[in-house]
């Protein structure tokens, strides 16, 4: 009989994002915030891209790494902000179910690549680490290229095979997201199907494509941190632990975030600090990745000082 209810009424096409429409008098305040951030993420990344193609001093498997990492971020902070200024701006916080999905699924491609990417990064830098002399060989530049290729497309096809049974789901209920985008537990919560092979499979997902990349990150620095404590000079000790402080910086953020949402954030309750937390994996870790990179690598610095001169010198040479 209820299974009779759901399907006699009309199907929700439209969504509401509530964002953060509880606080109308910061609205235009959150809005500069978001763009400053936005604009900020776009040209970090844009210039770490840049330099990783341009400087041959960075064209080891570390920097084509990182240079992927740039470009994913990008593409992270564009599938969420721009709708997000632009709700912020106009006050209009519908989306409609094919919009919600498309956003849905970039986010969880682009979130399941970055657990990749920082899983080959970390294995990069045990390799560099705990078996130097045989680093060059280990990670040669066609092996480098195909764990970038497999890290896009395995992603690709754990988002795709998601959304495909998501979009199978009958939103007829209420059409409020107490998000500020598409996420995937607060819509399935909307949905007036049975959602049990949607979380099933969602489960299935994470144990075969997210669980494997975060225990091979936890893996490679678990070794990398025993390997470090076991060098007896100081100096060198810090000259390693240098070489990977940023990466362990950028996966804590990531994945310390990401577990705190879905994991101790579940009570409704807790939504307004499910957002907060929230925020500092989908717009302050790419905000935040480049400038880790850059502010704590000297070769990114090195590089970055050459191109700025380099701009200097080809200005000053137009201006004669």
């Amino acid at each position: 009989m209820a299974d009779t209810d759901w399907r006699n009424q009309t199907a929700a096409m439209e969504f509401i994002l509530l964002a953060f429409g509880d606080l109308p008098d910061l609205q235009i305040l959150l809005f500069l915030v978001f763009l400053v951030i936005y604009i900020t993420t776009m040209g970090t990344n844009t210039l770490i891209v840049v330099l990783v193609v341009t400087d041959r001093h960075l064209h080891t498997p570390m920097y084509f790494l990182l240079g992927n990492l740039s470009c994913l971020e990008t593409c992270y902070a564009s599938t969420i902000l721009p709708r997000m200024l632009a709700s912020l701006l106009t006050g209009d916080r519908a989306i409609s179910l094919s919009g919600c999905l498309t956003q849905l699924y970039f986010c969880a491609f682009l979130a399941a690549t970055e657990c990749y990417l920082l899983a080959v990064m970390s294995y990069d830098r045990y390799l560099a680490i705990c078996k130097p002399l045989h680093y060059s060989t280990l990670m040669s530049t066609r092996f480098c290229l195909q764990l970038a290729a497999g890290s896009w497309l395995n992603s690709c096809l754990a988002a795709t095979i998601f959304v495909l049974f998501l979009s199978q789901l009958i939103f007829c209920g209420p059409n409020e997201i107490n998000h500020f985008y598409c996420d995937p537990i607060p819509l399935m919560e909307l949905a007036c199907s049975d959602t049990h092979l949607v979380i099933l499979m969602d489960f299935i997902l994470v144990c075969v494509f997210t669980l494997p990349p975060f225990l091979l990150t936890l893996t490679s620095y678990v070794c990398i941190i025993t390997t470090i404590l076991r060098i007896p000079s100081t100096t060198s000790r810090r000259r390693a632990f240098s070489t990977c402080s940023s990466h362990l910086i950028v996966v804590t953020v990531f994945y310390g975030t990401i577990m705190i949402v879905y994991l101790l954030l579940k009570q409704e309750s807790l939504q307004k600090l499910n957002k907060v937390f929230s925020l500092c994996y989908t717009v302050l870790t790419p905000l935040l990745n480049p400038l880790i990179y850059s502010l704590r690598n000297r070769e990114v610095k090195a590089a970055s000082s050459k191109a700025v001169r380099k701009c200097g010198f080809h200005k000053t040479m137009q201006r004669l």
